[in-house]
Parts: structure tokens; sequence; C-alpha cells
């Protein structure tokens, strides 16, 4: 740890905030938003049944945080160089041990609300959790770590947009409609937007490391083109279940943050420096969670 640091030494809350990651928050209260939404287009909210479908999203999200900050630090990719903000357990800022603690009760959290979700909306909710805390383990831990194979932005997009819409959807109605997964796409992509910007900013850093990230396999050029077709294609998918099914124009609600997409484009696009790329990353943040908001209005106002 550098003496800069030392003396700089964030309090105890400031820390575990940094290391639960909290502007990610967004891509895990995103895709519930718009599955409820989908079910209130129908008629049918159950408020308790929404309240633990966020928290199990939400701890599920801060326990994968925390995992990947344990994991991270053992096989040393998180180095003194990185550009991303300190992480806590490579920086000296908590022991190991305690991060590992913090894992396991934040995924108890998470498994709490999930049993209730199991008993009041069906036994499937099991395998949905199991996968979905399984996966925020693998992508940095365990023998072959998928984030270090560049499967990172797949499984993001199966999680925090698939399985999280559609599982949000199924919590309050108990079956699946296809409009779910046609609605799941567009949120699934912009989620996996925010990895691409991720990635792009350590990509010299996770290259050293042995990382090997989608952006470290195909280059930073490369990385930036797809980050622009992503964000493209989440805003042309959006409205899919107006041209082909029963929902109204209003899906058109999200259209209103391109200019917020523009601007993020621009600094990923000119910008390498940490700064302006944690800066991105955070409006990348905010532009998933009002692109969503959007979504969940339009769904509500075709009813």
């Amino acid at each position: 740890m550098t003496a800069t640091r030392a003396v700089t030494r964030p309090s105890g809350v400031r820390i575990w905030l940094m290391a639960a990651r909290v502007r990610t928050l967004p891509a895990a209260v995103a895709p519930v938003l718009v599955g409820t939404a989908l079910a209130g287009y129908l008629h049918v909210f159950h408020p308790l049944r929404f309240v633990a479908a966020l928290i199990g999203a939400m701890f599920i999200q801060i326990g994968t945080n925390l995992s990947n900050d344990y994991s991270d630090a053992r096989r040393g990719a998180d180095t003194e160089d990185r550009l991303g903000p300190v992480r806590v357990t490579a920086g000296g800022l908590v022991p190991p041990r305690q991060v590992l603690i913090a894992t396991y009760l934040t995924f108890g959290v998470a498994v709490l609300a999930g049993v209730y979700l199991i008993v009041v909306a069906g036994w499937e909710l099991l395998l949905v959790g199991a996968a979905s805390i399984l996966a925020g383990v693998l992508y940095t831990g365990g023998p072959r770590p998928y984030g270090y194979e560049g499967l990172g932005e797949l499984f993001v997009f199966l999680f925090f947009g698939i399985v999280a819409v559609a599982g949000s959807f199924f919590v309050q109605l108990r079956h699946l409609d296809w409009e779910a997964f046609a609605l799941a796409v567009p949120v699934g992509l912009i989620a996996a937007g925010l990895l691409v910007v991720n990635n792009v900013r350590d990509i010299d850093t996770d290259r050293r490391a042995g990382k090997r990230t989608l952006a470290v396999r195909l280059g930073r050029d490369r990385t930036r083109l797809m980050f622009v077709l992503v964000l493209a294609f989440a805003y042309l998918l959006t409205p899919v279940t107006w041209l082909f099914g029963p929902l109204e124009p209003w899906l058109f609600l999200p259209w209103l943050t391109l200019p917020l997409a523009a601007r993020v484009i621009g600094i990923v696009h000119t910008r390498t420096d940490g700064a302006s790329l944690n800066g991105a990353l955070a409006q990348t943040g905010l532009l998933q969670l009002i692109f969503c908001t959007l979504l969940a209005a339009g769904l509500l106002l075709s009813r």
C-alpha cells in the first residue's frame, strides 16, 4: 500500500460501501422493475413478492461484488496500477477472511429472500437463485473463472437480463409469457454494456494479469465498437412487444435516454484515463436505471 493511501484511508462504512460497489446496484434493480411492471400490465402485483425479489437481486449483486473482490485479490488481478476504484482486499483495507465472511452473510440474506419466494411462487425459483449465486461466485472464483475467459458479458446478459426479468415476472404470476423474454433482451444488453465499459477501462492491467476478458481478446477499438452495437440493439429491440404483440407505443419512452447513451459512447470512444472511464461506468449504470424505469412506466401506461 502506498503512503498516500495510508493517509487517506476511508472510514469503515465507506470501505464496505466500496466493497459492495453500490454503483453497480442499478443492474440488479432495473430488471426487477421491468419484470414486475410487465406483471402489472396484466393487472397482477404482489408487493411482498416484489420487495423480496428486489432484496434477493441486490444482495446477490453485492455478494458477487464481494466474492470478486476476494477472488481477484487472490489471483493478483487487482494491482496498484489499475484505473478503477481501490479494491478493499487487494488494497489492504479489509482482511481477506472478513471479505469472505461478508460474502457468505450477503448471500445468506439473498437466500432468505429466495426461501420466501420459493414458498409463495414455486420451487422453480430455487434453481434460479442457486444458478444466480453460483454464476456470481464463479465469475472470478473457482478453478476456471469464466470472467477470465471472455464470457463475462454473456453471463451478465443472461442473469441480469433474461433470468432477472423473466424471474421477476414469474414471481408475480407463476408462469412465463414470451413478452418477458423479449423485454429481457434490451435490459440484458445494457447490463452487459456496463461490463464492457469496465473491461475497456481495465484492458491493460487485465492483460498483464492474464485476465483474458472479451476486451483483452478483441482489443480496445473493437470493444468500443461492440459497446456501440450493444446499446444500439438495446434501443432497437425495445419496441418488439409493440410491433409483434399487444403492448402500446409507450414502449418508446426509453428512447428519451438516447442523449445520455450518446454522451457515454463519446467518452468510451475517446478517453482512456481512469477518471473519465469511471465516470462513464457510473453514467452507464444511470442509463440502465433510467432506461428500465421508463420501460417499466411504458408497460404500466399500456394497460
